[in-house]
């Protein structure tokens, strides 16, 4: 991608060709890494997020001991692009989580956590 484009326009950019590859867009499995995963379903995307985020921790744990900085980078952008993959699955992007974010922006992360878990209990009792 051209050093040139926004984050934004960067990651909007790969969700693009993410959503090539779903199934009824002709993602091919066989020529494609991302059309294999999808093409596998849930199972294969969730666990891949699930071991890169392991891979993220291990990484940081390691700059903890004097290790590379830059893995942390690598790994975080393998989380992020199976996220990506599980996004466009779900019929979403990642200006959604964008969206998300900037709603959060001035609310405090324990106030949110709380108003999160009060949401949860209200639902629960009904």
């Amino acid at each position: 991608m051209s050093s040139n484009l926004s984050a934004t326009d960067s990651l909007a950019a790969l969700a693009r060709v993410i959503e090539s590859r779903l199934p009824h867009n002709g993602g091919n499995p066989d020529a494609s890494y991302v059309a294999l995963l999808l093409h596998k379903g849930p199972d294969a995307f969730l666990k891949k997020i699930g071991e890169e985020a392991t891979e993220v921790v291990m990484a940081a744990k390691d700059v903890d001991y004097g290790g590379d900085k830059t893995k942390i980078v690598n790994e975080v952008a393998d989380l992020w692009f199976h996220c990506m993959i599980a996004l466009a699955h779900y019929g979403l992007s990642p200006a959604d989580v964008l969206a998300e974010l900037e709603r959060r922006v001035g609310t405090s992360g324990l106030e949110e956590k709380a108003l999160r878990k009060a949401l949860a209990r209200e639902g629960e009792s009904k």
